[in-house]
């Protein structure tokens, strides 16, 4: 079996071999595909093998569909493509076609849109170096448990994130933010869990795997998610298959103006929605949004240059009504903005925020922002009616070059104070919502929770004027001096 570090190394391996040909961003369409065909058709050897036992040598036995968790056609094995000698890519490509094709319901798509055909990019040689690259293992569950190849399908998002740094954003989010915000959702055993802009499904995962690390049965999750971009759709899908989950859909299409997600005609409802949005988006159908079918300008619609109320709105009339929970991340802009002060107020007024958590700068990709936590709540608790939770935790924050994370203790102190709910000087306060209507609806951290170090003696204005004459004369002093060493 192999360890996690060599692992890691011999899939991280692969992406050198295209390395001066093809774009660091691009790494992802042609890696992710290639390992996943991999691992199917290693597994799928490993299933045929275990039947060949249980059946004492029956051939056709062992290839019956029932022993098999996906069909691979005639031809469209891995090993099949590694014998070909010319015309990898279309090799690659007809047998990856042929693998969805026989399995419609599960892996329609999957391997995304990535020009295998294309020999400027991926000549034969290039080719045959990957797949030696990746025949050098095997990638079945026995030599890679699920959780195993999991863990390293996360590190490979990780490098590539950062490798890529421009396309990072897109299919990536800070994974300490995510399990701050797996912990304070805290999804259940047969709960149902939605991200309307799953990137590569990070945020779901985490749910699954949060009550997995609590020994709780974590299969019976319902996992949902939506994703505009083909290739990251599909990776988050493959993510999906590695870590053993099963129970997922995954849609692809614009959420705000193609919700794929739809329930007798309506939007449908979930227990949890954790969610990174793209923020500040322009290019979005505002005029269609005034008129929306599925009823989500509850509050009113936003200005075309800035979309975020339009993804919060979505957010908040996909919440199941009777325990709904939601926590997306924003920049810090979504608490103050004026052009969304009349969105905001309408919010607050519902009764629907239930915290505020202020974090630091540099938790998104390539962007040097403060971020911050919206939590929802349709129904909240008697105790925290009319209330409003503001956590400042914007020093909460480990900076390492250009990008930050929280370590163990700030989750920690962050997360006790959100059970908590209580006033803690320079940190958190309870607000009325009278509080903050009075404040134009604002929720800008500074009003309420100031984390200025206040340590330092306050000096009166006779004391500073003083210092400031004392300071003066001192100056004038060395000067004089300085104008008689000159001559």
């Amino acid at each position: 079996m192999m360890t996690q570090q060599a692992l890691e190394k011999y899939l991280w391996g692969a992406a050198t071999a295209l390395r001066g040909t093809i774009d660091a961003g691009d790494y992802k369409q042609y890696i992710f595909p290639l390992m996943f065909f991999k691992r199917i058709s290693d597994v799928y050897n490993e299933e045929f093998e275990n039947a060949l036992a249980e059946s004492e040598g029956d051939l056709e036995y062992a290839a019956f569909a029932e022993n098999h968790h996906f069909q691979i056609p005639t031809g469209a094995h891995w090993q099949d493509v590694r014998e070909t000698s010319t015309n990898i890519g279309l090799a690659l490509q007809n047998a990856m076609r042929a693998i969805e094709q026989a399995n419609p319901n599960s892996l329609e798509g999957i391997f995304g849109d990535a020009s295998w055909t294309n020999k400027d990019r991926l000549s034969d040689a290039m080719l045959t170096n990957l797949i030696e690259h990746y025949s050098q293992h095997r990638l079945d569950l026995k030599n890679v448990p699920d959780d195993k190849l999991g863990n390293a399908y996360e590190y490979l998002i990780k490098e590539f994130a950062d490798d890529s740094g421009h396309t990072a954003a897109e299919f990536y989010t800070n994974r300490t933010v995510v399990k701050l915000m797996t912990m304070i959702m805290n999804p259940q055993p047969g709960e149902s869990v939605y991200d309307p802009t799953c990137g590569s499904g990070g945020l779901l995962l985490n749910c699954a795997l949060h009550l997995k690390d609590e020994g709780k049965e974590y299969r019976t999750l319902k996992l949902y998610g939506q994703e505009i971009n083909l290739l990251t759709s599909a990776i988050a899908r493959m993510n999906m298959f590695m870590h053993g989950i099963e129970e997922f859909d995954i849609v692809r299409g614009d959420t705000l103006s193609n919700p794929g997600l739809l329930e007798n005609d309506e939007l449908k409802k979930f227990n949890v929605i954790l969610a990174n949005p793209p923020y500040s988006i322009k290019s979005w159908d505002r005029k269609a949004f005034e008129t929306d079918p599925y009823g989500r300008n509850i509050w009113g619609t936003p200005p075309q240059g800035c979309a975020d109320y339009a993804f919060q709105q979505h957010i908040q009339k996909s919440l199941d009504l009777g325990n709904g929970r939601s926590i997306s991340l924003w920049p810090h802009g979504i608490l103050f903005r004026d052009s969304e002060a009349e969105m905001r107020r309408k919010m607050i007024e519902d009764d629907l925020v239930e915290c505020i958590i202020g974090l630091g700068p540099n938790l998104f990709y390539n962007s040097p922002m403060e971020a911050c936590l919206l939590i929802t709540k349709t129904n909240k608790e008697e105790s925290k009616k009319g209330k409003v939770l503001i956590i400042n935790a914007v020093k909460e924050v480990r900076q390492d070059k250009n990008i930050a994370y929280l370590e163990q203790n700030h989750i920690d102190r962050i997360y006790k104070a959100y059970k908590n709910y209580a006033d803690d000087e320079g940190f958190s306060k309870v607000a009325t919502i009278d509080e903050v209507l009075k404040h134009k609806a604002s929720l800008n951290m500074a009003l309420y929770v100031s984390n200025v170090d206040n340590s330092q003696t306050k000096i009166t204005l006779d004391e500073a004027l003083a210092n400031w004459q004392e300071s003066s004369e001192k100056l004038s002093a060395s000067m004089e001096q300085l104008f008689k060493e000159l001559g």
